[in-house]
């Protein structure tokens, strides 16, 4: 039933009693949709039952308030009301046989509660997909350190063994830088973010540890911020890149270079690592270090999205190899 909102009608309590069956059954098609037959038939792909129960239920609930209407004469005392209505402001009656308005706003409910439903549904996915890949980050994060701690901490052991016997006070230093990284990988790490100073003085530990077997013919230079502002950040974020310079930078008979250099510009972190090319090295991040390029760009995508930009250039004029990290920490 339609009317004009401007009509001066005194509505009978019939029409109320229609309003109150008409929203209680719209109330009740909204929830049967939203918790039953969206997830178990739309959201499994099964478009025909899920069509034909609404269809079946729009018109179950348009010809249930149209029996409602009849129970309590609804017709003749809307009749009176309208009637009066005519004389009063000499309009019309429009007579529609069938409750439409019932029908029409049944199906509009259910459209909204499928929209809802599918939002729901979506948001919920998503959530589940980016649980499942912060576990996927928090493994290659623990694998991470499960390579570093074989087969860095062996090698640096073994150099230590042998510095005994040329210089003991730098065996000991060295052996308290290695005890001090231990303590970082197993156990400040745990807390899903370091300070931006204890990421660097791993750095400058790892640096100074894998310079025990280096030859003169290799420099390293390890440029951290001055003055530098302390800020929370993932762990363990730079040493992909600085593993990778000592992997395929360095040269046992050929000059070579390592150059790291951070910087902070107000909430940003610059990063960038420089190392020279090698034409018979691979110079791209190797995913057989425990953490490659792929991995390392995953983690950022989940732990920094829109906030960070990574560069990896191979300068071969130059013979040099780029790594460039701009970080947005806020």
């Amino acid at each position: 039933m339609w009317q004009p909102l401007s009509w001066q009608i005194v509505f009978p309590v019939s029409f109320w009693v229609k309003q109150v069956v008409l929203l209680s059954l719209l109330v009740l098609v909204f929830y049967l949709n939203y918790y039953i037959w969206f997830p178990r038939y739309l959201a499994k792909n099964r478009y025909y039952q899920f069509i034909i129960l609404n269809v079946i239920c729009g018109l179950a609930l348009a010809f249930t308030v149209e029996q409602v209407k009849i129970q309590i004469n609804h017709s003749e005392q809307m009749d009176r009301a309208f009637k009066l209505a005519r004389e009063t402001n000499g309009e019309k009656k429009r007579h529609d046989k069938l409750d439409n308005f019932a029908l029409l706003t049944a199906l509009m409910i259910i459209g909204l509660s499928t929209s809802v439903a599918a939002v729901r549904g979506a948001q919920m996915d998503k959530q589940y997909r980016q649980n499942l890949e912060r576990e996927k980050i928090n493994s290659e994060l623990s694998f991470l350190k499960a390579q570093i701690n074989p087969h860095f901490f062996f090698n640096t052991l073994n150099n230590i063994y042998a510095l005994t016997v040329i210089d003991v006070e730098a065996a000991r230093e060295a052996l308290h830088k290695l005890s001090r990284m231990m303590r970082y990988v197993l156990y400040e790490t745990q807390h899903g973010t370091v300070l931006l100073s204890q990421e660097i003085a791993f750095a400058q530990d790892y640096i100074q540890l894998m310079q025990l077997r280096l030859t003169d013919k290799v420099t390293v230079h390890l440029d951290p911020p001055s003055p530098l502002h302390d800020v929370s950040i993932a762990p363990m974020l730079f040493l992909p890149f600085i593993e990778n310079a000592f992997k395929h930078g360095v040269s046992a008979v050929q000059p070579s270079r390592i150059d790291i250099q951070i910087r902070q510009n107000g909430q940003k972190i610059h990063v960038e690592v420089k190392n020279t090319l090698f034409s018979d090295k691979r110079a791209v991040l190797d995913e057989s270090n425990g953490i490659g390029l792929a991995n390392t760009q995953r983690r950022l995508d989940l732990l920094y999205p829109g906030k960070y930009q990574l560069e990896v250039n191979e300068n071969k004029a130059e013979k040099e190899f780029e790594v460039h990290l701009e970080l947005e920490t806020a």
